[in-house]
């Protein structure tokens, strides 16, 4: 599993950093074989909404080389859905399996066309901004449609990741790392369900 993260100006950090430390444990705690990862950005350093700044050292690769991308939200999805050079470069991943987003960063994923028909969320403000790119906003929290997943608010990001982590593991697996990350919120054994509310 190679994952890509994909990182832009004006993201928010705990999108990226919630998924980040529950679907790495993938490889931290040896669940799946061959696990890796690379922060993405079509920009050689992105600076997230507080200002927070992180070099990337994978810029405008090809995504299509990636198993999952992965998407956070943030302020700046609202100009990057409308920037072509941006959007030309995440339609590089068309072909990869899974597409993972939160919050906002489902517009990003619309933009790319990757939710044509699909249901999907994003967090609840941007609801209407959504609609022009999916089949139907679903208003919930995490919402599967195939092979892409997309999740609600900032704070969705942690439950996205151990969402993954049940569906690539198991349920056991996953009250284990809740445990360990003193995290009670999650709700186990909905993976037969396309969304959760």
């Amino acid at each position: 599993m190679k994952i890509a993260f994909i990182l832009f100006d004006q993201m928010t950090m705990l999108d990226f950093v919630g998924f980040y430390d529950a679907i790495t444990r993938l490889k931290i705690l040896n669940l799946m074989d061959n696990v890796s990862w690379d922060l993405c950005s079509n920009r050689p350093e992105v600076t997230d909404e507080l200002g927070i700044t992180m070099k990337i050292e994978h810029g405008s690769n090809d995504l299509s080389t990636y198993d999952m991308i992965f998407i956070p939200g943030g302020l700046g999805t609202r100009k990057l859905k409308d920037d072509a050079e941006f959007v030309e470069w995440l339609q590089t991943a068309r072909d990869v399996k899974y597409k993972v987003s939160v919050c906002t960063g489902a517009l990003l994923l619309g933009a790319a066309g990757f939710l044509d028909g699909k249901r999907a969320t994003t967090n609840p403000p941007a609801y209407e901004l959504l609609e022009p790119y999916c089949g139907e906003v679903v208003r919930a929290r995490i919402v599967r449609d195939g092979n892409t997943v997309t999740g609600g608010g900032v704070a969705t990001s942690v439950d996205l990741g151990l969402y993954l982590l049940e569906w690539f593991t198991d349920t056991e697996t996953v009250r284990k790392i809740q445990a360990s990350m003193d995290y009670p919120y999650y709700q186990t054994g909905k993976l037969d369900a396309d969304f959760i509310v």
